[in-house]
């Protein structure tokens, strides 16, 4: 009996490790372009190539690394600014950690905070693309954010070799990748009444605030309309059953 449960939980690991990579895989194909050109970025800042690098080994943070670098660039040092804009820039971690705190919660402290590490949009949209189609599973959770790590620090060290023959790779139109595979993932998964009527919600205030708001903020307020709306409906739908 013993064994038996031991080999299923094996066979159960190996398959959750197996699809993260297969869903993954697509992902992983929009990250490589942005990596490189992080690595580019960072050489024409003039950083080294081992500040570049060791900035995606640490920080590992593709919007607020470009923003970080670009105000080097500029002659902008001082760590209490770049520090606080970082924070702006990644204030919607807080709702996609609120979103999966309760599944992680369960989990002991030195994990949870390993895996914080690693929490990144594209992560988070297969973390709870997997949850909404079967469960929450932490090898899943574990193998895609660690693959699409080791891809980031990699493609970045490829900039950083390539710096001198490639001054843009987002000009050959790959960055267009990214947001296509984020609506793979997200058309499945409008599949009622609310969840379209949050999409359009997010889709219209985020249009409207990038045209009006500097920076990322129309991501967070579009995260925070939506989330609350979505909330009220939810709680409507409920009662009314």
């Amino acid at each position: 009996m013993l064994l038996s449960n031991l080999l299923s939980g094996k066979n159960e690991l190996a398959e959750e490790v197996w699809v993260a990579l297969r869903e993954c895989t697509p992902v992983v194909l929009g990250v490589v372009p942005f990596g490189i050109t992080c690595g580019i970025m960072g050489l024409t800042a003039k950083m080294s190539g081992i500040e570049t690098i060791l900035m995606s080994v640490f920080v590992f943070a593709g919007a607020s690394q470009f923003i970080g670098i670009t105000m080097l660039g500029a002659g902008i040092t001082g760590w209490g600014i770049l520090m606080l804009t970082t924070l702006l820039v990644n204030l919607r971690h807080l709702i996609m950690g609120s979103s999966l705190a309760p599944y992680m919660v369960r989990l002991p402290f030195p994990l949870q905070a390993f895996m914080a590490f690693f929490l990144t949009d594209e992560a988070y949209a297969l973390t709870i693309s997997r949850i909404h189609k079967t469960r929450y599973s932490v090898p899943y959770q574990l193998t895609v954010s660690i693959v699409l790590y080791l891809v980031w620090v990699l493609a970045t060290i490829t900039g950083v070799v390539l710096g001198g023959y490639i001054s843009d790779p987002l000009t050959w139109g790959l960055d267009f990748a990214m947001p296509a595979t984020f609506l793979v993932l997200l058309i499945p998964l409008l599949a009622d009444r609310i969840s379209l009527i949050v999409f359009a919600i997010a889709a219209v205030v985020s249009v409207i605030a990038a045209l009006y708001l500097p920076g990322k903020w129309y991501i967070i307020i579009a995260c925070l309309i939506a989330s609350l709306i979505g909330g009220l409906l939810e709680e409507d739908s409920e009662h009314a059953q």
